[in-house]
């Protein structure tokens, strides 16, 4: 009897607690979401996010009457975020968002309702009015501008509480990019005030990016490099996908078409990114620094250049992806500043500062598409931001490119006119002296007319003979063999990756390993009848009588012997060093040849050797 009594208690008891939690559960699903008191909002904005709640509609079929329906209507949840906006990252889903207002005073209460997100594909809005009828704004970027209950950038809806009443709004908001949904509740007055000062940034900024366009056009006319187009290139772009994306462009251009609408700002990220690069490949000469990297780079570009053609066709399925490669591509950006000023590159360093803050902008901005940062003032506008930043350095970086090609100019003209004085000034001291020592006038003018076939005759940086003196004994040495019947041998020698070494080290450098290898020349070829001369630029050469092809290959390889004793430091070459290839050609001259069919054997020669690995002699 006692254990009989005992269950009866224990369902009982279970009933109760059952009972209880069920209408617990329906007690909460029954209770009304929190309410806004619209009245006692002041001058600042009120943030939205925590007074909405939020029901997900996966396939976007619901309709208001649905959502307003029992079945629905206890199925929205709060938001519990109080930040300053709900961020639902990239998602096919469309969100119903509910806000209940109230006006606890006895007069009527005007606010607007903004949703400081020009991005948004498709937003509605909805409004009860009297006699039971709701006021409905169905807009959106990819709507028609006139389609916004107020004419602005971002979408701003005017709500009208009448006194001692209760509304209840709801948003549908759908969207192909990032869903963002950062609302704020405004008094118009106050929101007047931030819309005038909100224009002036962005015209501020816009001024910005126009002056430093014009002021890039107007280098690039001056100075013909097509650094200065790439980085209006990439000014434009960048330009324009922060005015679509700030929803200038859809307020600019009223733009009616509902896919360009939706991925504008796409486009000029893809052709900012495609721009940027090639501005960094040619500002850092990635060609040379890094040409490992080069394909990537190109892929890269290639990439962004056809990226927005994919968007049309995909829609919102390569969003995500696209965000991760703009991601890595910054990341790449900014790994190649950084081996660049490492290898201590001028430019460089300002592209490194101009980009860093650039790159943080771009990544704030694709985390908050993704949700993975919260939204605010500074995420928001992290690209705009950044961009204005990166313009001024780059502004100072472009400027001091400009300033350092007219210093190096002045350089060069200051060494021109000191030479032109200087031999102006010897000519003069030189007339004076003839006119004072009339006695000696035609010794003196004999001695100057000597000195200057001298000076024509010999090389002004090496001090060997020149060219003019290499065909003058070329032609008289093929005469005397022609007579003598004694070969004549020939060899060019070219130094191997010269232009490299120049770009390496400097001209003046450049100058100096000229010199230094027109005395290993002249310290191996010693016999009096042979001639060294430098033929042009950094190619030389050596005319030796009767000397067979084998003696002169012998003696190029002493040339090269003697070259790679001094290890002169060359980076770019495989020994690491610079080196000299040599072509060599003999032949005991003819009656009716001449002696540019020996030149065209031994530079035949050179080319070979130069063919097959260089830092070698070839003989012809």
């Amino acid at each position: 009897m006692r254990c009989l009594l005992y269950r009866s208690w224990c369902l009982s008891l279970r009933f109760l607690v059952t009972a209880w939690c069920l209408l617990a559960a329906a007690w909460a699903n029954a209770a009304p979401g929190p309410v806004l008191d619209a009245a006692a909002t002041g001058a600042s904005p009120t943030p939205l996010t925590a007074w909405f709640e939020l029901l997900e509609d996966p396939k976007g079929t619901l309709t208001l009457e649905q959502v307003r329906s029992p079945e629905y209507r206890a199925r929205f949840i709060p938001s519990r975020d109080s930040g300053e906006a709900l961020n639902f990252g990239i998602t096919p889903s469309t969100w119903w968002l509910r806000l209940r207002l109230a006006n606890g005073s006895s007069t009527g209460v005007e606010r607007l309702l903004e949703v400081a997100y020009a991005r948004l594909s498709h937003l509605n809005f909805y409004a009860p009015e009297a006699g039971g009828h709701v006021r409905t704004i169905e807009t959106g970027t990819t709507a028609p501008f006139e389609s916004r209950g107020y004419l602005n950038r971002n979408f701003v809806f005017p709500v009208i509480l009448p006194p001692q009443t209760e509304q209840t709004l709801y948003l549908r908001v759908a969207s192909t990019t990032a869903f963002i949904v950062p609302a704020r509740l405004w008094e118009p007055t106050a929101f007047h005030a931030y819309e005038r000062s909100d224009y002036t940034v962005q015209a501020w900024y816009f001024g910005m990016a126009a002056a430093m366009v014009l002021f890039n056009l107007l280098l690039f006319v001056r100075l013909k490099d097509w650094l200065y187009l790439q980085y209006v290139g990439f000014a434009l772009s960048m330009a324009f996908a922060l005015a679509a994306q700030n929803g200038l462009v859809k307020e600019a251009f009223r733009l009616e078409s509902a896919l360009w609408s939706d991925v504008c700002t796409s486009f000029g990220y893809s052709f900012a990114l495609a721009s940027g690069m090639l501005f960094l490949r040619r500002m850092v000469e990635t060609r040379r620094l890094l040409p490992r990297l080069e394909p990537w780079l190109q892929g890269f570009i290639a990439f962004f250049l056809i990226s927005p053609l994919l968007f049309l066709v995909t829609g919102q399925a390569l969003i995500k992806a696209a965000a991760l490669t703009y991601l890595l591509a910054m990341v790449t950006l900014m790994g190649v500043a950084i081996y660049a000023a490492w290898r201590r590159q001028r430019s460089a360093y300002f592209f490194l500062a101009a980009f860093a803050l650039l790159g943080l902008g771009a990544v704030t901005n694709a985390l908050r598409a993704m949700g993975q940062v919260p939204s605010n003032v500074f995420t928001a506008n992290a690209m705009q931001f950044g961009s204005a930043l990166e313009m001024i350095l780059l502004a100072l970086a472009l400027a001091d490119r400009f300033n350092q090609m007219r210093r190096e100019k002045a350089i060069m003209q200051a060494e021109l006119l000191a030479t032109q004085k200087a031999l102006i000034d010897t000519l003069k001291d030189n007339e004076l002296r003839l006119e004072a020592r009339v006695t000696e006038r035609t010794a003196a003018l004999e001695t100057a007319n000597h000195r200057l076939r001298a000076l024509s005759r010999t090389d002004g940086l090496t001090a060997i003979a020149n060219r003019r003196r290499f065909d003058e004994v070329l032609a008289n040495e093929w005469a005397r063999s022609q007579r003598t019947g004694e070969p004549l041998a020939l060899a060019m020698l070219d130094i191997d990756w010269f232009k490299a070494y120049n770009d390496h080290y400097g001209h003046l450098a450049g100058d100096d390993c000229l010199r230094t290898v027109a005395g290993v020349l002249a310290n191996c070829a010693v016999r009096s009848t042979d001639l060294v001369a430098r033929y042009g630029g950094e190619e030389f050469t050596i005319v030796a009588p009767g000397t067979t092809a084998a003696q002169m290959q012998a003696l190029a390889l002493e040339v090269q012997q003697a070259l790679a004793a001094l290890a002169l430091p060359h980076p770019t070459t495989p020994s690491g060093c610079v080196t000299l290839s040599a072509g060599v050609a003999a032949h005991i001259a003819q009656a009716g040849e001449t002696p540019e069919s020996l030149v065209a054997a031994a530079d035949q020669a050179l080319y070979q050797a130069k063919a097959t690995g260089r830092n070698r002699v070839v003989l012809a």
